[in-house]
């Protein structure tokens, strides 16, 4: 009968913070593509995600972990990696925003009203309706 050691999880966050190197080569030479395993998986996930939606996991996860674990994480490790990880994606940021830059500013706006004015609502519209065009068109 397999045995799991009692030190496993103590070992595991040991020597695996030593293997940044392995995981960067890993992540640079994959074995194969992701992007044509991830293409080729797509009715795995779908069927997956109908069967778990079937399931009810979602909701049953989320009442598992509560709100302190995702508090915690998020404190513990998401304040430190937050600036920096946000500083790493400045330029991803420009190039995924910039599309919809360029509609926002070339959306004709119907005219502004008075302050409070519920016409002005319009407005708003006429930018919802043509970043969700741009989003569903690509």
């Amino acid at each position: 009968m397999p045995k799991i050691r009692g030190n496993a999880g103590e070992k595991w966050g040991r020597v695996t913070p030593q293997r940044t190197d392995d995981y960067i080569q890993g992540v640079q030479n994959p074995r194969t593509s992701w992007q044509q395993a991830t293409s080729a998986a797509e009715g795995n996930y779908q069927a997956g995600v109908q069967q778990a939606i079937t399931e009810k996991r979602f909701g049953k996860g989320v009442q598992k972990a509560g709100d302190q674990k995702w508090q915690s994480k998020a404190v513990e490790l998401g304040g430190q990696r937050f600036g920096p990880g946000v500083q790493a994606g400045v330029s991803a940021y420009q190039a995924g925003f910039a599309p919809y830059g360029q509609i926002i500013e070339s959306t004709q706006l119907p005219p502004r009203y008075p302050k409070g004015d519920p016409r002005n609502i319009a407005r708003v519209g006429a930018i919802a309706t043509a970043l969700r065009n741009k989003k569903i068109k690509g």
